[in-house]
């Protein structure tokens, strides 16, 4: 009897079950996908989602962009993805603030299903608006020192592109906020940075910014772009055991005069010489020693990163391409997609006032195991990607996560510009 009471309320259950997904009142797909998602363990913690961000580019003068690197460059025709110039091999330091360049590009080159963002022509279906003003290389370019007279020539580039900011519809409909402006050089846009606070500004880190001109929840943080080569797989492959093979404990080569923070580094010159499993050294970026640095930072366990003249230096970017697990000094510092990305798990982190403590950082080094050591080494080379800069983008390579970090301010940008359209009194919020 309770026999056929239990097969008759199954039958019912089925029943019911049935003809709900044959009305669509109940869709079965997600839980055969819970089961197919995941066959060999947990996602990627950086994977995407969702549709993709939609971008109006503005179509500005050469002279804002690529005739910076190509003065030649004519405005004749538009740029495309085929006539865009490549990053020149031999820019040396000046790579490490190209991220407006390979922003630009990844708008250029046509939309592949795993971009994160796609170029719209049309502004009304745009998310976000770019400016493709290469303000870093611009400052780079115009003038050797902030009182060169040639930098005149970057104030008046700022001036000109504010005239035809304010002069668009899309600029003023939001007050700027759903513009996306990089400017990765301390002193990029140095000279009208405060008409552009409202913005959603792509920098490296805050040093040189107020707080009610840029922060986290309006600002995007992005990687400097490394200017070492990249450490491939068969180059790791090839050292055997990498614990070993890697035979100097803490290795720093780099400029050891700097301001603010980075004044730390002569202090730690004088804390860390005459150590025969250290390697510390003055340097300058040129070509050569680039490539000194590159073979100094494989053969390495740890990379030195101090502040620099701000919290932030491209020598932290240059180590995870080498694989060497990141020595992080800074109090102020501010990681890139570090809501999808846990740099604990392949970096270690000092206060200042720790590292200032005889000993305290080579004993720590020194008697750091080496299990632990191999596992965020592994961990290390598994994000090592997400910081990589190269056209045609790849996925959830540093592009690609960029704009993600953009995409995740678009609420943030829709409730402030919805909130100021209906208000009649000043926001009591500022």
């Amino acid at each position: 009897m309770y026999g056929k009471t239990i097969c008759t309320i199954v039958f019912f259950i089925f029943l019911v079950a049935s003809f709900s997904i044959y009305m669509g009142t109940v869709d079965p797909r997600p839980y055969f996908y819970l089961l197919q998602s995941q066959p060999n363990g947990a996602s990627s913690p950086c994977s995407s989602s969702g549709k993709p961000l939609r971008v109006f580019m503005y179509d500005l003068p050469r002279k804002f962009n690529i005739a910076m690197m190509d003065p030649h460059s004519s405005d004749i025709e538009p740029i495309t993805g085929k006539n865009l110039p490549s990053w020149p091999q031999t820019s040396g330091i000046k790579r490490q603030h190209s991220v407006e360049y390979w922003l630009m590009a990844s708008l250029l080159n046509g939309g592949e299903d795993e971009n994160e963002a796609i170029r719209v022509f049309d502004p009304d279906l745009a998310d976000v608006f770019y400016v493709p003003f290469f303000s870093s290389l611009s400052f780079n370019t115009h003038g050797k020192n902030m009182t060169d007279p040639d930098t005149e020539f970057d104030r008046l580039l700022q001036v000109e592109l504010m005239e035809f900011l304010e002069n668009s519809k899309y600029w003023n409909r939001s007050g700027g906020k759903d513009h996306v402006i990089p400017m990765t050089h301390p002193n990029a846009f140095r000279f009208l940075r405060q008409q552009v606070n409202a913005s959603i500004l792509i920098v490296v880190d805050f040093g040189r910014y107020s707080k009610d001109m840029a922060r986290l929840s309006k600002d995007v943080v992005s990687p400097y772009v490394h200017v070492v080569e990249s450490l491939n797989e068969e180059g790791d492959d090839g050292m055997g055991d990498p614990f070993e093979a890697r035979t100097t404990l803490l290795y720093f080569r780099g400029n050891t005069v700097r301001k603010d923070e980075g004044k730390i580094r002569l202090r730690l010159e004088k804390l860390l010489a005459g150590n025969s499993d250290v390697h510390f050294e003055k340097s300058v970026a040129t070509t050569q020693n680039i490539k000194v640095s590159t073979e100094g930072m494989r053969s390495s366990k740890f990379c030195l990163h101090p502040a620099g003249d701000t919290p932030s230096s491209c020598r932290l970017f240059d180590a995870i391409v080498s694989h060497c697990i990141p020595v992080i000094i800074s109090d102020k510092i501010e990681l890139p997609f570090e809501d999808e990305i846990d740099y604990s798990e392949f970096s270690l982190f000092f206060s200042i006032k720790e590292s200032l403590e005889p000993g305290y950082i080579l004993n720590n080094l020194r008697q750091f195991p080496k299990e632990k050591w191999l596992e965020m080494w592994k961990r290390l080379k598994n994000v090592s990607h997400h910081f990589e800069f190269q056209y045609p983008p790849k996925r959830e390579d540093a592009v690609n996560m960029l704009w993600r970090q953009v995409k995740h301010k678009i609420p943030y940008v829709k409730l402030a510009v919805h909130r100021n359209r209906r208000l009649k009194v000043p926001d009591w919020w500022l």
